[in-house]
This record gives C-alpha cells, structure tokens and sequence, in this order.
C-alpha cells in the first residue's frame, strides 16, 4: 500500500529564477495535511494557481530514491526537503504513472511528467547529485479533483 511520508510547501521560489545568483532562502514548511484544489495546485504552496492547466499542480519523489541518494554521498541526515517536491512516498513506482490517472486517499491525478533535477541539486544534495537523479527525480502531476492529502503515520 502507498503510503505518503512527507508533505512540503514552500510560500515562494528558491531556484526559480535564481540563475547566476544564490538560492534563495524561503522556508520548506512540512505539514501533516495539504489542500489539493483541482486545476490550481496545493493551498500555500509557491505554485498556487500560478498558470492555468500547469503541468506541475504537484510534485512527488520516492523516499526510496532519497534514502539511496543519502547513501550513495554520504549524507545519512540529508531531509528530503531539499529535492523541493511537496509529496514523498513510499512503495509507489513513480515513473510508472507518467502520462496516466492516479488515485491517493481520494484525491485523482494525472502524471503528466518526470519531475526532472536541475543543477540546483549538486548544491542541495552534493556534487553529482542532479546526474544520480536522472530518470528518477520525482513526478509532476495535475490536481483533478479536489480534497486532503494526510501523511501516513507509521
């Protein structure tokens, strides 16, 4: 069974828009609960209602994909806060749901593509991260229907 182990937002861009300069420094906010509006995004989050029919309403990553991007450097600590997804899973084949409809406690979306890292990463992570992360670097998704994603207490 899926299980979503942490949820983050963000109110405003650390990278986006930031070439050539420092991140930026706003806060990744973990919450237990986020408000999925269909068609516009996750209530709070950086990307609310941004564009019409985003391609990017939601981000996923797999926990397990952190868990051996912190072995592979070296960095047992890392939060997976700093890929800036706002959903991580657990026991969920991402990739698989590029380009279909996907259901989490109630709530439908569509994969629309990989979430794909950025150079931005080799800074977040460690060197040679963003390269480790091709083909794995989470799932941009559209809301289709509105309602609350929880984190799954373990």
């Amino acid at each position: 069974m899926p299980a979503i182990r942490h949820i983050y937002i963000s109110p405003a861009h650390n990278y986006r828009g930031h070439h050539g300069q420092p991140p930026g420094t706003n806060p990744v906010l973990e919450v237990d609960t986020v408000e999925c509006v269909a068609g516009k995004g996750l209530v709070g989050d950086r990307y609310f209602g941004e564009k019409p029919d985003s391609k990017g309403q939601i981000t996923f990553f797999a926990l397990e994909v952190h868990r051996q991007l912190c072995e592979k450097f070296g960095k047992p600590n890392t939060p997976p806060s700093v890929y800036r997804r706002n959903v991580i899973t657990e026991g969920l084949d991402l990739n698989a749901l590029v380009g279909k409809e996907f259901e989490l406690q109630g709530i439908r979306f569509l994969g629309t593509e990989e979430c794909r890292p950025c150079y931005w990463m080799d800074q977040a992570v460690a060197p040679g991260a963003e390269e480790s992360m091709k083909g794995k670097g989470g799932l941009r998704a559209k809301i289709l229907t509105t309602g609350t994603l929880r984190r799954t207490v373990e």
